[in-house]
């Protein structure tokens, strides 16, 4: 059985404890957490409750910790964590900022050592048959994304529920960094990362935040291929289209439902022999309507124990999780500086790019006060 400690009684941090307190993790039980406050939730029995991170990594009673506390807090318990040989799985972003995640990732793992992060939407069932499609060579080559994600709406409450929120101080970014950070992850893991992008950002645009509440990115990947990226927390009712364009088919995935139309003829192939001027291959369509269950964080736990007890590599590994804040923190730079940015991205550029920012954010005063939050739709 591995012991879990976790670090961080947040909206996420509860919902950690509601997985193990329903046993959704065959092989990993919850021992310890640690958090500054009492925790104002019940605890499943025989949990230990810590105020000190030090003194939780050090009491022997766990194998592997969960962090689920603010995005720049990531890299300085990371560190303590790995260094300690403990197993670890982030909360994402891995860390607010290219920068430290490379840090995180110069860490020596012991054998055996695990290093995941959260990205729990590669458990839906749709992903997972897109992932299959294109692994296949189903689709052909790429040849274009689009991916419209404005429906992560959030409300001034949200905002005021912790006053590290949209900040670049304490959260480092807005959307990107936080909400469609688990599309971004899902756009590199189906499609590769970009050699290039050029974003238009909007900065508390449609609530009393710092930092990017909406935005738009233009994509070019290494094969000629071209993508757009465009998400918003304050736009009701918001959208989540996913079109996938290769030259054997499309697939689109809007309301769950995942269409798949697969030409009969590669589209290069027919168009280098047809002698039909405005012809166009022949297609036929599957459709995968919804209703799967996603198994979530519980699935992405159960991999984690799964590969600490050497059964399956890891969904989700660290260094993967550093391509999504790449891009984020590459999209918010672009918008930054309003000129196009080739990936690699330049960390340091960024990092002392965000800094600037951060010292000269306006003081303000904000009334952080309590809301309602359903777990089931608040992952971050």
């Amino acid at each position: 059985m591995i012991r879990f400690g976790l670090i961080g009684l947040g909206n996420i941090g509860k919902l950690y404890v509601g997985i193990f307190a329903a046993d959704e993790v065959p092989g990993g039980t919850l021992k310890a957490v640690c958090n500054r406050r009492p925790p104002s939730m019940d605890l499943p029995p025989g949990v230990r409750v810590f105020n000190d991170v030090d003194d939780m990594l050090d009491s022997g009673m766990v194998d592997a910790v969960i962090v689920a506390t603010p995005h720049p807090s990531h890299r300085e318990i990371g560190e303590k964590v790995l260094n300690r040989g403990l197993h670890l799985m982030m909360e994402k972003p891995l860390t607010a900022t290219k920068q430290d995640g490379e840090g995180l990732l110069e860490i020596p793992l012991r054998e055996g050592q695990q290093f995941g992060v959260m990205m729990n939407l590669r458990t839906h069932p749709q992903m997972q048959r897109i992932k299959r499609l294109l692994e296949d060579g189903e689709l052909g080559a790429l040849q274009r994304v689009h991916w419209t994600i404005s429906n992560w709406y959030r409300s001034e409450a949200y905002y005021a529920s912790s006053a590290w929120r949209a900040t670049w101080k304490g959260e480092g970014g807005g959307v990107l960094i936080n909400q469609a950070l688990h599309n971004l992850d899902l756009l590199q893991w189906l499609c590769g990362m970009p050699e290039s992008l050029q974003a238009f950002c909007r900065f508390g645009s449609e609530h009393d935040i710092e930092v990017e509440d909406q935005a738009t990115c233009y994509l070019e990947f290494p094969n000629g291929a071209n993508g757009v990226f465009s998400t918003a927390t304050g736009e009701a009712p918001g959208v989540n289209r996913l079109e996938i364009a290769g030259t054997k088919g499309l697939a689109v995935l809007e309301d769950d439902t995942l269409t798949v139309r697969h030409n009969a003829i590669d589209a290069r192939d027919y168009s280098r022999t047809t002698d039909d001027a405005f012809g166009a291959p022949e297609t036929t369509e599957e459709v995968f309507p919804s209703g799967e269950e996603s198994s979530a964080h519980a699935g992405v736990l159960s991999n984690f124990v799964d590969a600490v007890q050497g059964k399956a590599g890891l969904l989700a590994s660290a260094r993967e999780g550093l391509n999504a804040v790449e891009l984020a923190n590459a999209m918010v730079y672009s918008a930054w500086t309003k000129h196009p940015v080739g990936l690699p991205l330049d960390s340091a550029a960024y990092e002392a790019a965000l800094q600037e920012k951060i010292a000269t954010s306006p003081p303000r005063k904000r009334v952080v006060r309590e809301t309602t939050v359903d777990l089931d739709k608040s992952w971050s």
